[in-house]
């Protein structure tokens, strides 16, 4: 395996199930040599999905206080991962701090980059809003950008 592209989220909590709809999506675009999976509020897990791909892509809802739908892109192979996650979340244990643990148990992968969708709303019920969608084209796009895929 080349790489690997993780969707994270909670399909029933509106802009939060992004990186769910943005694995999905990638899973008949991007190259045989890279694996997506969806991890649906379980991101302790990626400690052990991630163990053997020198590439991974996390897709996440995430909150810094930009427009929503905007769409980040970070490698944190270097350094921290500094945006959070949706309000509401069910997230238990987030994103920025299952990378810090990989990172301080050695467990991290060559090269991690997180695209976070800025959420607007995760209430419970919620369908994904119009501006998250539009950033979810955009991820998907950037994804298919590290990965070669058409």
């Amino acid at each position: 395996m080349r790489g690997l592209v993780i969707g994270l989220g909670s399909a029933d909590r509106g802009d939060d199930g992004a990186g769910l709809e943005a694995a999905n999506a990638l899973a008949r675009l991007v190259p045989e040599d890279v694996a997506v999976r969806s991890l649906p509020g379980r991101e302790i897990t990626l400690l052990d999905h991630w163990t053997d791909a020198p590439l991974v892509i996390v897709i996440d809802a995430v909150v810094s206080g930009a427009v929503p739908g905007t769409v980040h892109l970070v490698d944190v192979s270097a350094g921290r991962l500094r945006l959070g996650t949706p309000p509401g979340s069910s997230h238990a244990f987030g994103l920025a701090e299952v990378i810090e643990l990989g990172r301080a148990l050695g467990r991290l992968p060559e090269r991690l980059i997180v695209l976070g969708i800025e959420a607007a709303d995760c209430r419970a019920g919620a369908a994904v809003s119009g501006p998250v969608r539009a950033g979810l084209r955009e991820a998907i796009r950037m994804a298919l950008a590290e990965v070669g895929g058409s």
